[in-house]
């Protein structure tokens, strides 16, 4: 089995988490996710080595995936709750480590570039919101 196997969950829940953000935001570009994606590895890999990192300078669309990958990634690392709609707490996923999440989030961003590189500004985005329901 490969790293995808290994955390195919994790990674659909990351795309599924950008997806929804380009569903809401059809203009969001590959960069802007590449942007999130980055910064969100760089603390994760600063918290894990006990760093300061300084926070990214991200744009309005970026900081959007920002925050929805942030929570999908906190949720996987087994420090939040996500809720169902009728309020009841919903399912937990085994915690997974930093450097899980980490390698999880540079498995996507080289994903965001090979499919930029394919199919132009939005190619990662066209590519994965075909795949993802």
């Amino acid at each position: 089995m490969g790293f995808e196997d290994d955390y195919l969950d994790v990674l659909q829940n990351i795309e599924f988490a950008i997806v929804s953000v380009y569903r809401d935001t059809p203009d969001l570009m590959d960069y802007d996710v590449m942007k999130a994606l980055n910064s969100l590895r760089a603390e994760y890999r600063a918290e894990k080595s006990e760093k300061v990192v300084m926070p990214a300078q991200l744009n309005e669309r970026a900081q959007y995936v920002y925050s929805r990958v942030k929570s999908m990634c906190e949720w996987r690392l087994g420090r939040t709750e996500f809720s169902k709609e009728d309020g009841r707490p919903g399912p937990a996923p085994i915690p997974i480590t930093l450097d899980e999440i980490a390698a999880c989030l540079k498995r996507i961003i080289k994903s965001v570039e090979l499919w930029n590189k394919q199919g132009g500004r939005q190619g990662y985005l066209f590519f994965i919101e075909q795949h993802i329901m």
